[in-house]
């Protein structure tokens, strides 16, 4: 069966069934690779992207669900240059091992797309589902904070 999908601005018509997970036709199909896997049942936020603007987990999302929508990946962020989101995130040095670190930053976008100064209970529900093994959640909270005002400054 063939999927028509929009990711990154570029459609898509992928033959795939429409039950594949969005995880796996972003990474094994168009190889964009950004999106991690972590857990498979949407608990750990490595494989979080965009459906039309809002942070879902690719991997329990099946291709279907995003027919006739937009996908944004974390390699949509980047064009044409770095998304306020990830300039704060290298200036506050957030990533240490960096799996999570797609994940976190589409969620954090999403976020700031809806809610242009988060309290700290805001980032706290809408980063909720990510999970940092190594631990740097005050990192993303202050990188957050940051891209707000670097938001505002733009």
């Amino acid at each position: 069966m063939t999927v028509a999908v929009n990711v990154n601005g570029v459609e898509h018509s992928l033959d795939v069934t429409p039950d594949m997970p969005l995880l796996w036709v972003l990474r094994d199909v168009l190889n964009l690779t950004g999106t991690k896997f972590g857990c498979g049942i949407a608990q750990c936020g490595a494989c979080t992207v965009h459906l039309d603007g809002k942070a879902i987990r690719s991997c329990v999302t099946p291709v279907s669900a995003a027919a006739g929508k937009t996908v944004t990946t974390i390699e949509g962020l980047t064009s044409p240059g770095l998304h306020v989101v990830q300039q704060a995130w290298i200036e506050e040095d957030v990533v240490q091992c960096g799996y999570c670190q797609s994940g976190q930053i589409m969620s954090a976008t999403a976020l700031l797309a809806t809610n242009s100064n988060p309290s700290d209970a805001d980032i706290d529900v809408a980063m909720k589902g990510n999970i940092c093994r190594c631990g740097t959640y005050q990192r993303i909270r202050t990188a957050i904070k940051q891209a707000a005002k670097l938001a505002q400054e733009v």
